[in-house]
């Protein structure tokens, strides 16, 4: 059987003169033998391509340096500037145990030691010592993280692979991420298209932990990954490849949602996912902020690790942090406010004091994110705790605004 195209072939056209392409020919080359599947593109096609604003006008192709025919060019796939037809290209015969794989030069897209650091910052908490034991385990055990933002659901993981020396690969999911993401497809790389894994392939094929972070925000398209979660292999039809999971792979996914979407609208994006796929998750895990001990330690940490000594360490000032965005916290449970601080949030305002030296300033800078007058009464709120008042009621009232008692014989409102 002939070998038409570079995609269906076991064989790289043979360049004449092999100059190299810059950025943007090469993406434009690649973006063209992907839209068409072929090496020979007419002027109109590449005209419609361009019309379409998916990449710029690539005049340099169309001239007599590239021209098979009239309004016919060949795209530089191996070798750059050259100008080959159909008969530059040797005609390969498969052999019955030949497979495309190996003509389509696989190629790995990640290199090295891919161990999460340890997190100097880090301190346990919640569900860790649960996602260390699976992690270390080794065991093929599917686990769907879901909490509010902010409160170390990706930290927890990869925190737990650091600990357990475990490689770990994230993947952050998008309404775009498809299987071409996840599983590999073709690129072009040094002037030859060739098949590169995607992140789920090399997972598989290290034994990686695969992270998969923000799952709910994902449409359909991830249903490629049914059969991974089975914890079986998964084929590879562009390559004509079987891949099978080795020792160690798991997968855990992190979520702000169950899968179910967001109800109150807070999460915007994220999509109810199917139920099959939610059912390949043995266990979910629901992660809630640390509590005021573990927040306050993870604070200091931090406040050590931008350079400030025990004697100078400003406890206080992290005491008050963790009082202030607890009574906010639980506002928010009663329905009082529509916003919250998150543990991430407090640690912004930690390093925006490091850098600037005053607390209120930090605070106010990590706060600019929230309506005007969710500020002021976050603002109000830290102000009265700094100052030493009583804001016991604060976690009450339901709208972050102090009780208010009876007046005082001169008319005076006593709070």
């Amino acid at each position: 059987m002939v070998l038409e195209t570079l995609r269906n072939t076991n064989y790289i056209m043979k360049g004449k003169n092999m100059n190299t392409l810059n950025a943007t020919q090469t993406e434009q080359v690649e973006a063209l033998f992907k839209e068409y599947g072929r090496v020979e593109v007419s002027r109109s096609e590449i005209n419609n391509f361009v019309k379409s604003g998916k990449i710029s006008n690539p005049s340099w192709l169309k001239n007599e340096k590239y021209k098979v025919s009239r309004g016919v060019y060949s795209l530089p796939i191996a070798g750059n500037d050259f100008s080959p037809s159909l008969t530059d290209v040797p005609l390969v015969e498969e052999t019955p145990n030949e497979t495309v794989s190996q003509a389509a030069f696989v190629v790995s897209s990640l290199v090295g030691n891919i161990v999460p650091e340890k997190d100097p910052v880090f301190v346990p908490w919640g569900y860790f010592k649960d996602i260390k034991k699976i992690v270390t385990s080794k065991q093929f055990y599917p686990i769907f993280v879901t909490g509010l933002s902010g409160n170390g659901k990706t930290m927890n993981v990869t925190q737990a692979c650091a600990l357990a020396k475990r490689e770990c690969i994230r993947v952050n999911i998008t309404i775009e991420t498809d299987e071409d993401d996840l599983l590999g497809g073709y690129r072009l790389q040094d002037g030859q298209t060739v098949w590169q894994n995607g992140p789920v392939i090399e997972a598989m094929e290290r034994g990686a932990l695969l992270l998969l972070d923000e799952i709910d925000l994902a449409s359909n398209k991830i249903m490629c990954l049914q059969p991974i979660l089975e914890g079986n292999g998964v084929f590879l039809k562009k390559i004509n490849r079987f891949v099978k999971p080795a020792k160690g792979f798991n997968v855990i996914a992190t979520a702000n949602t169950k899968g179910q979407g967001s109800e109150d609208g807070k999460f915007i994006g994220t999509n109810i996912l199917n139920e099959a796929f939610l059912e390949r998750f043995p266990i979910t895990i629901e992660q809630a902020y640390p509590t005021n001990k573990i927040e306050n330690k993870i604070l200091l940490n931090v406040m050590s690790e931008k350079g400030y000594s025990k004697d100078t360490l400003p406890a206080e000032f992290a005491k008050d942090l963790v009082t202030w965005a607890d009574i906010i916290r639980k506002t928010f449970y009663e329905g009082g406010v529509d916003e919250l601080i998150s543990t991430r949030r407090l640690v912004h305002i930690v390093e925006a004091f490091a850098i600037f030296k005053n607390k209120m300033k930090a605070i106010e800078m990590c706060t600019n994110r929230f309506d005007l007058d969710t500020k002021t009464s976050f603002l109000d709120l830290y102000t009265k705790i700094d100052g030493g008042e009583d804001v016991s009621s604060w976690s009450s009232s339901g709208d972050l605004e102090p009780e208010v008692e009876e007046d005082d014989e001169d008319g005076n409102v006593n709070y």
